[in-house]
């Protein structure tokens, strides 16, 4: 049986990058510069463009899908996507109408992926408790799932009010949104996503990439299990761009340790060794480098995963500059993905045959 093609897509959190004299932007400079970048990656043939949720001074994007209705005016082609949206703060009746307004918008190319988030600052804004944290995500993906039927709804739960045969607008033209449950690393996880029928999309923010593959075979056993459909899984991690691997480490690595370092107060994390950084870029989950050396990382990723997509979030050195960035999407687009592709069709994927 013929493999879908793999698909490339490039994520943004609306980092707050620097102008040209070197001060960090405002957040609305910022939000600007992420429709740049998506305009941009819409002409130089990248796939998907994908904006995460955050509620923190660092990143500008709060409400990913205004920001991708912005550039569903400005686009043409490229598919547009939450990467992630917090379900468990929000509602998933109004999840649903954002995201089916967004398709109207965009002539049917927006995705929604579904998340927990990985910062909790969402929670005390919109009024949860997190000790609520599971049983939240749990009752509201099991609503959202059945809101994607596009059919009155009847539902009881716990976390918010009793639906009693609701019909929730607007329609979408297809019949059903494009959905994906981000992931980042435990086996209950990938269980409901597979229960649900959702794709699979691995956040893999550090470490090597190998070992998410029992993750990729769970997902494919669980979805048999269960009887839904396994789609092609997806990836997502930190990278970025230059003409060279020095100069891309060199642009890169000042703004990551920055965030990596005030995330890390608050997590119990020790400051960031710039040999932990040049170990992670060698053997993990960083992409940085020249066009040569991030195309055959992302190669071997897409192989050792057997993966139908890989996202690259470009934008988390968020203190580069905004040409820079820009630079970096118009590498990856023009130069990396062919490039990607010339080298898996040299060498497939383990599963490309299946």
């Amino acid at each position: 049986m013929d493999t879908p093609p793999v698909e490339f897509g490039i994520d943004s959190f609306g980092d707050r990058p620097r102008d040209e004299r070197g001060k960090v932007v405002s957040h609305a400079q910022a939000i600007r510069a992420a429709v740049a970048e998506a305009v941009l990656a819409d002409q130089v043939g990248i796939d998907v463009v994908a904006l995460g949720e955050h509620h923190r001074t660092e990143y500008a994007i709060s409400s990913p899908e205004t920001v991708l209705a912005g550039i569903a005016t400005a686009t043409k082609r490229i598919r547009l996507a939450s990467g992630v949206t917090v379900l468990s703060s929000d509602d998933p009746v109004r999840v649903f109408q954002r995201f089916a307004t967004l398709d109207a918008l965009s002539n049917g190319r927006a995705e929604v992926i579904l998340g927990r988030g990985s910062f909790t600052e969402s929670f005390p804004l919109f009024g949860y408790d997190l000790e609520d944290y599971e049983v939240l995500f749990e009752e509201k993906i099991e609503l959202f799932h059945r809101l994607l039927d596009e059919k009155p709804v009847t539902w009881k739960g716990i976390t918010r009010a009793a639906l009693d045969g609701a019909d929730v607008y607007p329609k979408t033209e297809s019949g059903r949104l494009s959905t994906w449950v981000g992931v980042g690393g435990t086996p209950q996880s990938v269980l409901r996503t597979a229960r649900y029928g959702f794709r699979l999309m691995l956040a893999i923010i550090g470490g090597a990439p190998d070992r998410f593959a029992p993750y990729v075979e769970l997902y494919r056993r669980a979805s048999d299990e269960y009887g839904t459909t396994a789609q092609p899984v997806g990836v997502h991690s930190p990278g970025f761009v230059a003409s060279t691997d020095e100069e891309a480490k060199e642009l890169f690595y000042p703004g990551y340790r920055e965030i990596r370092d005030r995330i890390g107060v608050q997590r119990g994390w020790p400051p960031l060794q710039r040999s932990e950084f040049d170990s992670d870029v060698a053997r993990g989950s960083l992409y940085v480098g020249s066009v040569e050396t991030v195309a055959a990382k992302i190669a071997r990723t897409i192989r050792v995963l057997d993966a139908g997509r890989f996202d690259m979030i470009y934008s988390t050195a968020g203190t580069v500059s905004a040409s820079a960035r820009l630079r970096s999407v118009e590498l990856y687009g023009t130069q990396v993905i062919p490039r990607v592709r010339e080298l898996l069709a040299e060498q497939p994927s383990a599963g490309a045959s299946s």
